[in-house]
């Protein structure tokens, strides 16, 4: 196991948040070497109930987010609860929560509330739409704001009508956009000696994801289109058909497109005049496309993606889950995590110098209660009464 100290070490991380952007933030902050305490509400964070498949009663949902951290149950809607979360901030450098637009200013440990009590703490919103404005405290999910924010009306096909893209990169993107903010916010502290408020808005970062749409509509005035798989400014760039499996040619000069030429056999292609150059290939995209896979037709698409690659051609198999997962260069590049019986993803920044590390497996449900609340100085007969009221549960409450 990585053991070695992260560029974070030192930090802690207070994670109220549930479900996936907070959480990956959290998850991100961890890695790095943070101390991250995760607080779920009695009933626990929805997404250990997102299966199958289950590790010992949790979903893989919530194993994906949630490693590195120890947890905590705290029900904050009683005075008692965030008497409790008050102790924990006393030493923590980083909040971090998405609960609705309001919920904590009614429960009287807002920002500013908390701000004047401890005022190095930086305070990090995850948020659907922001605080203010025209949607401004709607609730906000990855699908609806990928239909909302632009992406489903590019991503897709004329048969396929607008599609959804097959992960959460809304909530993903979201949740890397608030460990920006946090380093933001913690960079201007060491200047300022005061912490601030950093929202993430997936409303925010789903437009921030259109690019070269947003750029190329600007630009023309054209609404952009659905294209598949194809990119809607550069060809040959796009799936294509192989004897086996099809591979992804992503050819962004004349010099790449007559070596792919001359690699399947077919340097002619390159010599006419169609496709002598981008704005050509585009153009004519679909007898390109016929000649391109006629050369192709017998050929081994993961041979012939090894081959391009090689030889200077962006190109690549199209893998699914499993074969991207077992390459050689993730476990290489340290992609894939073990710890027990967690497998997970690895951490895709890695300073040389301070590494991530992935020191805990995600934790169960309220794991550790009785020692953080025994960190936050209770008594061990104040730890049984939280407990035994269900302010700091050990188990779940049905």
């Amino acid at each position: 196991m990585n053991i070695a100290p992260g560029a974070l070490s030192g930090l802690r991380v207070i994670d109220l948040s549930r479900v996936l952007g907070g959480p990956f933030a959290g998850q991100i902050l961890g890695d790095h070497g943070a101390e991250v305490i995760k607080v779920e509400p009695p009933a626990g964070d929805e997404t250990r109930h997102w299966g199958p498949p289950f590790l010992d009663g949790t979903a893989s949902y919530f194993l994906g987010l949630n490693r590195n951290k120890r947890a905590i149950a705290l029900d904050l809607r009683q005075d008692e609860g965030r008497a409790v979360l008050m102790r924990l901030l006393e030493d923590a450098d980083v909040l971090l929560e998405n609960f609705k637009t309001g919920t904590l200013e009614k429960w009287g440990i807002g920002f500013e509330t908390l701000s004047e009590r401890f005022p190095r703490l930086i305070h990090c919103r995850v948020s659907g739409f922001g605080a203010d404005g025209p949607m401004g405290g709607m609730p906000g999910y990855d699908a609806i704001l990928q239909a909302m924010g632009g992406i489903m009306s590019v991503n897709g096909t004329d048969d396929s009508g607008p599609t959804r893209v097959g992960l959460p990169v809304v909530d993903m993107v979201t949740g890397i956009n608030a460990v920006v903010g946090v380093l933001l916010a913690l960079q201007n502290r060491q200047r300022t000696g005061r912490g601030d408020f950093v929202e993430a808005a997936l409303y925010d970062s789903a437009l921030s994801l259109l690019h070269p749409h947003a750029a190329n509509y600007a630009l023309s005035g054209k609404l952009p289109q659905r294209t598949g798989n194809d990119h809607p400014n550069i060809s040959p760039y796009s799936t294509y058909a192989t004897k086996t499996r099809p591979v992804y040619l992503a050819v962004g000069n004349d010099r790449q497109f007559a070596r792919l030429c001359d690699l399947i056999g077919a340097p002619g292609i390159a010599q006419d005049d169609r496709f002598a150059s981008n704005g050509g290939r585009v153009t004519n995209r679909a007898a390109l496309r016929q000649e391109l896979e006629t050369a192709m037709a017998e050929l081994d698409g993961a041979e012939l993606a090894e081959k391009l690659i090689a030889a200077g051609v962006p190109a690549g198999p199209v893998l699914n889950v499993e074969e991207a997962l077992a390459h050689p260069h993730a476990a290489h590049r340290g992609m894939t995590v073990d710890i027990d019986t967690y497998r997970g993803l690895g951490a895709p920044v890695k300073p040389q110098s301070a590494p991530p590390s992935y020191r805990s497996k995600p934790p169960q449900f309220a794991e550790h209660t009785r020692e953080i609340l025994a960190e936050a100085g209770f008594s061990d007969t104040e730890i049984e009464q939280l407990i035994s009221t269900g302010i700091s549960p050990e188990t779940r409450q049905s």
